[in-house]
């Protein structure tokens, strides 16, 4: 298929991160773009004020009227998470209807660029963005698909015309980054994850010895040092690395924390770039940074210019974002939905407050996530020194008897402890003391961001 030879786009699932980033390519190459899901978000409201026509409902009549003369030009895209009993779905597969996963077609767009693409279990949306962001500054073309939203770019993509450079997130759900064949990939971490799809870690590594085979000859790859040995690497592939530490060829010679940032000397083989303030809280992000600056200097990017779009880099929408920030009360909303991802952004607030009670919301996300993890998950939420828990987001699952929030309550150790039900949450935070509140998850607590910071007094929005 020749994705710009396309005229119209039918997105199933078009209020998904990724595949929204998708609907706003083909609409910004003139195609008309259609869509369906079945919640109505802030997300989808936006898509449609840009000219994307959305429907909330499974409507055969509708599809009929789109498709009653398939052109071949037309193209279904579709989305994992959407169920094989949904109605359009079967629809378009009873009907030889052009239909492609999402990582399909965004293999397809990435054969006409120069490819960066960012995978990992953790981190790979924030590097992506910073990555993204760089380029941008330093007047390099390119576009970029993020898994959240830039809040530099205020989408989760970035478009420039002639563009000859993609970023990409390449993430290792289903198996979906193996449709990329990156000329720079960056690996953030190998922690096992998605063990509904891979079985065991063993697997999902086995998937990501898989990508590198993707890189491109002569291509470069950038990870961490003890990644090397597991990634079975050819020859004729770059390697680099970065940490925090100086076990890496890029790291970070000095940090410091003045008046609630980060500050560091960034040092390659090359050079050391000294004091660079890097815009966003949390020492995990301080590691992001590092990747983005590693690939910014493969690049052979001009190091001032680095230096300053780390600097006004402002993050990613739900990545450690900052919506109450007083003397007396902070409110910080954040993705994390791995015990990994918790462990380190409670251990950062920690650091950035570490006089002050932090008190976290967490909604577990996915029965076997939960299943998997639930003695990583007690471990992490017991950094805590109170934990409210919600019940757990299904997402694509349906229940797994005995799996409940309450087999993590139960092992969490730290005092106070609490489940919540979402309808009781706001009732909950009126009546808390506050000093410094995470909400934490990766389901759809995010639609009780905006309420909680009106609670506590404010929001950055």
């Amino acid at each position: 298929m020749q994705i710009e030879k396309l005229n119209s786009v039918y997105f199933l699932g078009v209020g998904g991160i990724g595949m929204s980033a998708l609907a706003r390519y083909f609409l910004s190459q003139g195609c008309a773009v259609y869509g369906y899901d079945k919640t109505k978000t802030e997300l989808t409201e936006q898509l449609e004020k840009e000219g994307i026509k959305i429907h909330y409902q499974e409507d055969i009549e509708l599809l009929d009227e789109l498709f009653k003369d398939v052109p071949n030009d037309t193209l279904v895209c579709y989305t994992p998470a959407i169920p094989s009993d949904n109605l359009e779905y079967q629809y378009f597969k009873n009907n030889n209807i052009n239909l492609l996963k999402r990582s399909q077609v965004l293999g397809l767009i990435s054969q006409n660029y120069t490819t960066i693409a960012i995978a990992g279990t953790h981190g790979k949306t924030t590097t992506s963005s910073i990555v993204a962001h760089i380029l941008n500054e330093s007047a390099i073309n390119c576009i970029a698909f993020l898994g959240g939203i830039s809040l530099n770019f205020n989408s989760n993509l970035l478009i420039n015309n002639d563009a000859t450079v993609m970023v990409v997130e390449a993430d290792e759900y289903d198996r979906s980054f193996l449709t990329l064949s990156p000329n720079i990939a960056l690996i953030t971490s190998l922690d096992a994850d998605h063990l509904d799809i891979y079985g065991d870690g063993n697997e999902m590594q086995n998937a990501y010895k898989e990508f590198c085979g993707k890189i491109v000859n002569e291509g470069a790859l950038i990870t961490k040092q003890s990644f090397i040995e597991q990634l079975d690497l050819r020859e004729d592939i770059a390697v680099s690395t970065y940490a925090l530490t100086d076990q890496a060829v890029t790291f970070a010679s000095k940090l410091v924390i003045r008046n609630g940032a980060y500050y560091a000397d960034i040092k390659s083989k090359n050079e050391e770039i000294k004091d660079i303030e890097i815009g966003l809280p949390g020492i995990h992000n301080v590691e992001n940074a590092i990747g983005a600056f590693a690939i910014a200097e493969k690049l052979g990017l001009d190091k001032e210019q680095i230096k300053q779009s780390l600097t006004s880099f402002k993050g990613v929408k739900r990545r450690f974002e900052y919506h109450v920030k007083t003397n007396d009360i902070v409110y910080i909303d954040d993705y994390a939905h791995h015990p990994s991802e918790l462990e380190v952004a409670i251990q950062s607030v920690k650091e950035l407050y570490p006089t002050k009670k932090i008190t976290g919301v967490f909604q577990p996300h996915l029965y076997t996530r939960t299943r998997d993890f639930v003695d990583e998950f007690a471990k992490s939420l017991s950094l805590l020194d109170e934990l409210v828990l919600m019940n757990i987001y299904p997402a694509r699952e349906l229940p797994i008897e005995g799996i409940t929030s309450q087999i993590i309550l139960d092992k969490v150790s730290c005092k106070t402890k609490s489940i919540v039900l979402q309808q009781e949450l706001l009732n909950f935070i009126e009546n808390a003391e506050v000093e410094v509140l995470l909400t934490l998850g990766a389901g759809d607590i995010d639609v009780f961001v905006k309420p909680i910071a009106e609670i506590l007094g404010g929001s950055n929005e």
